[in-house]
């Protein structure tokens, strides 16, 4: 696929500039290179580990890339990446790591909160405060340097698939979504893929409806799930759970359970199914793997017609532990790989490989396709209620750390044993007070 370089240079540098602009006034300074007071400089070797959520390929190589180009312009500095592809719960790896003595020196942390509790992370250097603008805080402090800024969650589909079942006009309310799916379904194609071997792509669909049924009304609502204040058994999340079931029960492919994340870019480019739902870090992994395929992209409507996606920043991103900030060389080395990683040229490389929107104070261009355009508007859009994933959420609205996974795998049970939504929530309504309990003991 062309893609227009103007255009999207333009829109993406754009729509980075409103969102930070909303979150605060930053000044704009210029970035300190990282060459400037980089620790072994003097000849002296120093070395950190580093791990991040290696599930996504094309991430994956651009953070290797990138390290390994540091390391050629900082011959005294090595980065072991221990990250490890293989994991299905990040959470979870990343507590195994700490609990044998090997939890990351540079870590990409997504359950801040949890580790920060836990004393195993550091606040980011005030230094590297002057990188971006208004990152989230968390108990006051800013613990990360985001990697990006979160992108919406959408139909990816084929244009083929769409033209070849009649489908002209891209659906304005939820009834008429699942009205282009029993299209899709009459033309003998799967509607959808889903990769629900890998949990955290469950997260997909199921913060979708929640989305719409919950937090796009209250944001606030994670919190009063803890003071019970709220359940899960309430008529609107087992609406959005109702409709979670049905979708999967009725248009996913039937081999959903046993499918990797990473091979649903595959499965959609040939032809076996028409749709993926996922985020715009596919957009590159489709393109590779069939640069001719013809694709789109756009956010599934309620069924008001109001469009209501994942969008507000969170506190994620590269942090330090809090053991390697206790060794005063390994954390300058650390510090210049972090100026280095968000420097335009190198950073650029990195949101390219996942159509990422820059979290950067300095301005970073780099080629987007129309799907990403599509995307940005959705960003860039007043009237798109922006949200969270449940488990994004921090301060009053954190759920506690086990309860995602659990929670997703137990919607597992609840589509491929076809159990009533209400009897599901009640237990899970059960289980989330349980781990609030025992996390409070």
């Amino acid at each position: 696929m062309v893609k227009p370089k103007a255009k999207g240079w333009f829109a993406v540098t754009l729509a980075a500039s409103m969102l930070l602009g909303a979150c605060g006034s930053g000044s704009g300074d210029a970035q300190t290179k990282s060459g400037a007071a980089s620790s072994g400089e003097s000849g002296e070797k120093v070395s950190f580990t580093l791990g991040y959520a290696s599930g996504d390929p094309a991430a994956r190589k651009a953070i290797s890339d990138t390290v390994q180009r540091f390391m050629d312009e900082h011959p005294n500095i090595e980065i072991k990446d221990i990250s490890d592809n293989s994991a299905s719960s990040y959470l979870d790896w990343l507590k195994t790591k700490d609990a044998v003595g090997e939890f990351p020196d540079l870590v990409e942390m997504r359950d801040t909160e949890v580790f920060a509790d836990a004393g195993k992370i550091v606040e980011l250097p005030s230094d590297l405060l002057e990188l971006f603008d208004s990152p989230p805080e968390v108990e006051g402090k800013v613990w990360n340097a985001p990697l990006a800024l979160n992108v919406p969650q959408g139909i990816i589909y084929s244009k083929k698939a769409y033209a070849d079942a009649g489908i002209a006009e891209l659906p304005k309310t939820y009834d008429e979504f699942l009205a282009v799916q029993e299209k899709l379904k009459a033309s003998g194609l799967s509607p959808l893929v889903v990769g629900g071997k890998d949990i955290f792509h469950m997260g997909f669909w199921v913060n979708k409806f929640l989305i719409d049924d919950v937090y796009a009304q209250d944001p606030d609502w994670n919190s009063k799930k803890t003071a019970q204040e709220v359940s899960f058994a309430d008529d609107n999340v087992v609406q959005a759970m109702t409709d979670f079931k049905f979708l999967f029960r009725n248009y996913v492919d039937k081999g959903w359970l046993s499918t990797p994340d990473n091979q649903t870019a595959s499965i959609l480019v040939s032809g076996k199914a028409a749709q993926l739902f996922s985020g715009t870090w596919m957009f590159s992994q489709i393109e590779e793997a069939d640069p001719s395929f013809e694709y789109g992209f756009y956010a599934v409507p309620d069924r008001e017609g109001h469009v209501n996606v994942i969008g507000l920043p969170s506190p994620a991103g590269w942090t330090l532990s809090a053991e390697a900030a206790k060794d005063p060389a390994k954390t300058e080395a650390i510090k210049s790989f972090i100026r280095y990683f968000f420097e335009p040229e190198q950073y650029s490389l990195y949101l390219a490989s996942l159509n990422g929107i820059p979290s950067t104070k300095e301005k970073v261009e780099y080629e987007a396709s129309p799907a990403m355009q599509s995307a940005l508007d959705l960003m860039n859009d007043s009237d798109v209620t922006k949200s969270l994933a449940i488990n994004n959420w921090w301060g009053e609205n954190l759920i506690p750390p086990q309860f995602r996974n659990w929670f997703y795998k137990k919607l597992q049970e609840m589509v491929a044993s076809d159990g009533d939504v209400t009897d599901y929530m009640k237990q899970i309504d059960t289980e989330y007070d349980a781990q609030v309990k025992a996390n409070s003991m």
